[in-house]
């Protein structure tokens, strides 16, 4: 039974290395490490070889660590509900990671109470069409002449942990950072439909431990302010507290007020945007280029008038 407010924390992996891996603070390295060293298995989402989101199992720490960072597409369970119980049945502890929908779909098909199962649900914005992604990265291998290589949805390394500029890398070498995808993603014409009425867009969470980046930490922690990833994390329950309390050796923890840590997913779901009917009839029946162009700024003007923008910010500050 989930308590009528969550406990309130700011997390950091105590490794430099782990958090530099991970998408903000580490805190879900850190869980499961515990649940794999407790000989658990882990669950939650990867991207496979054609860069779609899908959920893989993982007994150990190489695969677990593909599960790091942020995919901004829905990912695919395929058979997981079934094998998480199978495992569970078997008596194996079990750790499953992904948005708040997901978690309560499997409880609901779980049907009951297990006390070997841990739950860890995300902070989601909404959750973005996995056929726009695909027309992107269609789009880009076209532009940059070679396929897609390698996908970082958030590029923390080179831009900072606060950036949310993602970078592809293509099989001919070349490197490319765009806001494409993140601009269309933010203006939430690609959302699911149910994203705009989702009962989770609140501080109450189906997961034991709900986690998320600790935007608003220079107010609520501002020691844990480096740009270098700071973890939002909910303690939802006793479960979630008990695993928290076995994993506070390997973190940087501090109880900060709920107050402080508010962000919009966690008040209310985003409206449907008023021209969300006319962008997928744009998607639909024209190009790619000329969607990127017309909704996510990709034409040359666009890119001239944000030139001078940032000489401008260059030259007053």
């Amino acid at each position: 039974m989930n308590w009528k407010q969550p406990k309130v924390y700011a997390v950091q992996h105590k490794s430099e290395s782990v958090r530099a891996a991970s998408r903000s603070g580490g805190i879900f390295t850190a869980v499961s490490d515990w649940i794999l060293t407790n000989n658990g298995v882990v669950y939650g989402c990867v991207l496979d070889e054609s860069f779609r989101a899908v959920h893989i199992r993982a007994e150990c720490a190489e695969d677990r660590d593909h599960m790091r960072g942020s995919k901004y597409i829905q990912s695919k369970l395929g058979d997981i509900y079934k094998n998480v119980r199978k495992d569970l049945i078997n008596g194996r502890t079990v750790l499953f990671t992904g948005t708040s929908c997901q978690v309560a779909g499997l409880k609901q098909y779980l049907g009951k109470e297990y006390e070997n199962l841990f739950c860890v649900d995300i902070v989601c914005h909404g959750v973005p069409s996995p056929k726009a992604w695909g027309e992107y990265l269609h789009w880009q291998e076209g532009k940059n002449k070679a396929k897609v290589l390698k996908v970082d949805f958030r590029n923390k390394t080179d831009f900072g942990w606060r950036a949310h500029k993602e970078t592809l890398t293509f099989e001919n070498g070349k490197r490319v950072s765009s806001n494409v995808f993140t601009t269309l993603f933010y203006g939430h014409s690609i959302l699911r439909p149910s994203c705009y009425e989702c009962p989770y867009k609140s501080v109450m969470h189906p997961g034991d431990i709900t986690i998320a980046d600790y935007w608003g930490i220079g107010k609520a922690a501002s020691e844990f302010d480096d740009n270098k990833g700071v973890s939002l994390v909910l303690v939802n329950n006793e479960i979630g507290e008990r695993v928290f309390k076995a994993v506070k050796e390997d973190v940087r923890w501090k109880e900060t007020k709920l107050e402080d840590s508010m962000q919009p997913p966690l008040k209310a779901p985003f409206p449907e945007p008023v021209n969300r009917a006319l962008f997928w009839s744009d998607f639909s029946n024209r190009s790619f280029d000329y969607v990127a162009k017309k909704y996510a700024g990709a034409g040359l003007i666009n890119r001239f008038k944000r030139g001078l923008k940032k000489i401008k910010r260059k030259l007053i500050g």
